[in-house]
């Protein structure tokens, strides 16, 4: 890890340099060079009230003085002895110039009074003109010692300078050099050195404004801060950080990710800025280690992309004011490019994944690593330790009383549920936490100090009864009898299909009664939801499937010749998924036998072409659903659910439907045929294929295997009374 300093560019000050020093170095060297340019701002003042320096500063001072004195003392002698005085005279607009006048009886004239005197007759006119030529002579003379005066004060400054710099410079050459030899660094040994040069070239900074007659401080706009150039702007301080950073940007705009350049208003109100006001950004701070994004975010924010491709592929960061609207004048200030050494996380969805992998050529170039989070992970020791200490952080954060053991199997408990299967915990900690939260509160509620597993129950209770008023209005349906489920009884060619229903944030099951008619006719099976639109394209499938079935298990050996309607009644808005198709073989089965099946039943379970029962999703919801309504209807023993035999590692049923199943007041069955369920469905053995042909008779696949034969003699027969009506119609 490094820390990054931005310092002035004494040679162009629109370029400031970027200084890179290990962890904590940067802070250190901020500290010291304010030190050394307080203590120079201290000591030098002083050293020019000095004794020392004010004897040496007047002894050179009197003496250009003296050197000046004599030479105008020269002149002012040979000006008296040529009769010349030098007057002081104003003009017309108010101002003072000087003027060499001769003395005539002993009072000094003018020349255009003599000249006045010469056209009178008063005065001779040569002698004017020999007054106009030595006055001529003095003043290209008096010219001469100006331009002399002028070299003598430029070499008398230049000898304070010399005074100055032979006081000053030992000083602040010292207390460079140590700096230099402790960081030895080429490019900080360069700054250094240039620091201490702009010092050396610029020392009347050190002789600070002072108040004027009559004031106790310097007015704001007499005051300049004749220093700031020197100011080392530490952009990046690691001295504290132990670990490699991990900076999540939850903001990712152009000024949080990248830093910027502040602008401020200076006293003549126009916009400036320098070095001292580069700001960092997310970027910078996670450099030699991770910055995370959520893609989304990024995203959504104009002018980001771009610029973090550019700094991701160049490894190096341009810090640069951001005005997309341009209302601010552009500033000339180009920081220097910080190398950057930084891995950059992008967390989103699929979708965003594949739209930037097919239609973002630089993305596959720049993010290599694809990395997925599962929404489950496996149930075992080390995954209940994790979940245990996720409650625990939650608990010491909030705070919130402590969870008994009890009340830790209870969340367990839940987060196998939504995983949805006993053998893994699901990863949706936002859900999970907000139970332990809840679930915290009723124990504070109840003034409990620990969290029990009825806290954890009524905090569940409570979120769901928050959110599932669709399912509380449908359960209304099935009391009032609007919704037709029979739960007693038996019906030929009908049977209870199970369907789960979601908005979202909560989903439920609950039955629905799935009817079926045969009869004779070459129409095959006949989805009538498909034919009203409501039918998706897995149930169509799963559909198709059932014809597969029956033609495999009964017609072998004649046509498979019939009509069957399938319906999903009182179903409004469309149906979808394979998980019915077991059903509705059960309902075709029972319709041509006629052989009822027992209405205490609900069925879910997908089937392919040869029986076997399929694994579906959802079981818990539709196990409880099939439950609420037998149980509003009344529990009489002999109701239950056909589920897969696949689904019975993902059984995480609510407690009363455990506690029913236990008293022996609902049952679960689990198959792995269509054999076995029509047994469990009717009571009447499924039968087995004889070798000569057949099933085992009064079975109930003998009995469709008969019906199935009927229809097709009947379908023969049709087909030849039809033939026999056309030829005597052909004859007639």
């Amino acid at each position: 890890l490094n820390d990054i300093c931005y310092v002035n560019n004494f040679s162009d000050p629109d370029y400031p340099i970027a200084l890179s020093f290990k962890a904590g170095e940067g802070r250190q060297f901020k500290k010291e060079v304010n030190y050394i340019i307080n203590s120079l701002r201290k000591a030098i003042p002083k050293i020019f009230t000095g004794d020392d320096y004010k004897d040496k500063k007047n002894r050179i001072i009197s003496d250009y003085s003296n050197r000046q004195k004599k030479i105008l003392a020269k002149f002012e002698k040979k000006m008296t002895e040529s009769g010349f005085v030098m007057m002081q005279l104003q003009t017309s607009d108010g101002t003072i110039r000087t003027d060499l006048q001769p003395i005539i009886d002993e009072e000094p004239a003018s020349l255009e009074k003599l000249e006045h005197l010469v056209r009178e007759g008063k005065f001779s006119k040569e002698r004017l003109e020999e007054i106009e030529g030595r006055r001529n002579q003095l003043r290209r003379e008096m010219e001469q010692i100006g331009s002399e005066s002028k070299k003598l004060a430029a070499k008398l400054e230049a000898v304070l300078e010399e005074l100055d710099y032979s006081f000053i410079s030992p000083l602040i050459s010292d207390k460079f050099d140590v700096l230099k030899k402790k960081y030895t660094e080429k490019r900080v040994v360069e700054y250094l050195e240039s620091a201490k040069q702009a010092l050396l070239n610029d020392l009347d900074r050190f002789k600070e404004a002072r108040p004027r007659r009559g004031e106790e401080d310097p007015p704001p706009f007499r005051k300049k801060e004749p220093f700031e150039e020197f100011a080392v702007n530490l952009l990046l301080d690691n001295s504290e950080t132990k670990k490699v950073p991990v900076i999540i940007e939850n903001s990712p705009s152009y000024r949080n990710l990248f830093g910027t350049l502040e602008r401020v208003v200076d006293r003549f109100g126009y916009w400036r800025t320098d070095f001292s006001r580069i700001k960092s950004g997310s970027l910078l701070r996670a450099s030699g280690g991770f910055l995370v994004i959520n893609a989304l975010d990024l995203f959504t924010e104009s002018g980001v992309w771009q610029p973090l491709k550019r700094a991701l592929t160049t490894g190096k960061l341009e810090i640069a004011g951001y005005d997309p609207f341009y209302m601010m004048a552009g500033s000339a200030l180009q920081p220097e490019p910080i190398p950057i050494n930084i891995k950059v996380v992008l967390i989103g969805n699929r979708r965003i994944y594949h739209t930037l992998w097919h239609y973002e050529e630089d993305f596959k170039k720049i993010f290599k690593i694809k990395a997925e989070f599962d929404h489950v992970m496996e149930l075992n020791d080390k995954s209940l330790r994790a979940y245990v200490s996720f409650i625990r952080k939650i608990t010491d954060n909030e705070p919130l009383p402590p969870f008994d053991a009890g009340a830790l199997e209870e969340i367990a408990t839940y987060g196998c549920r939504l995983a949805g299967r006993k053998d893994r915990l699901s990863t949706q900690f936002t859900n999970i936490a907000d139970i332990i939260r809840e679930a915290g509160f009723c124990a504070i509620d109840k003034k409990r100090k620990t969290v029990t597993k009825n806290d954890v129950r009524f905090a569940i209770r409570q979120k769901t009864e928050r959110v599932n008023l669709t399912e509380t209005k449908i359960q209304e349906m099935y009391d009032n009898n609007t919704f037709l489920i029979n739960t007693s009884g038996k019906k030929v060619g009908q049977i209870n299909g199970l369907a789960v229903y979601g908005n979202g944030e909560y989903s439920f099951g609950r039955p629905t009664r799935i009817t079926v008619r045969t009869s004779v006719g070459r129409a095959g099976i006949v989805n009538i939801e498909r034919e009203a639109d409501l039918s998706g394209p897995i149930h169509n499938k799963g559909v198709l499937v059932l014809t597969g079935y029956l033609r495999g298990k009964f017609a072998q050996k004649k046509p498979l010749v019939m009509s069957a309607s399938i319906c999903f009644e009182q179903s409004y808005t469309g149906v979808d998924g394979d998980s019915a198709s077991s059903t509705e073989i059960y309902a075709i089965l029972s319709s041509l036998a006629h052989i009822p099946i027992k209405q205490g039943f609900a069925v879910t379970g997908s089937v392919n072409q040869y029986g076997e029962i399929q694994p579906i999703g959802g079981v818990n919801e539709k196990i409880e659903g099939f439950f609420e309504v037998c149980k509003s209807k009344r529990l009489t023993g002999k109701q239950g659910v056909l589920i897969p035999v696949q689904n019975v590692d993902d059984l995480q049923l609510k407690p009363k439907v455990i506690k029913a199943v236990a008293d022996g007041k609902f049952h679960i069955y689990p198959i792995k045929t269509i054999d076995e369920g029509i047994e469990i469905l009717t009571g009447v053995p499924a039968g087995k294929e004889l070798p000569r042909g057949g099933f085992t008779k009064n079975s109930v696949f003998d009995r469709v295997d008969k019906a199935l034969d009927k229809m097709a003699k009947q379908i023969k027969a049709s087909a030849k009374e039809d033939e026999s009506n056309e030829n005597s119609k052909s004859k007639n």
